[in-house]
């Protein structure tokens, strides 16, 4: 089972949990699901997303992605792709 975590640094955690949740389907439709998100501080988000397709999952993360970002307020991100050991 492949799993992803991200990490995303945001300008405001409110603004960015708002797009967030109107990018699920977008995620969804792209090989991500989410599992977890946690709120660090209000500038740090981390979540857990399970990967049901992982070249659709990679390819939201290099395009589609950077307009969620530029809408949440995304400064920046890491993405770790995991599998079940």
């Amino acid at each position: 089972m492949t799993q992803m975590i991200a990490h995303y640094e945001v300008a405001n955690y409110a603004a960015f949990k708002t797009a967030f949740d109107n990018d699920a389907e977008d995620r969804g439709n792209n090989g991500l699901s989410l599992l977890q998100l946690w709120r660090e501080s209000d500038t740090s988000a981390w979540a857990l997303f399970n990967i049901g397709d992982a070249q659709a999952a990679r390819a939201y993360l290099e395009g589609a992605a950077a307009v969620f970002n530029s809408q949440a307020g995304v400064t920046g991100t890491a993405f770790h792709l995991v599998e079940t050991a």
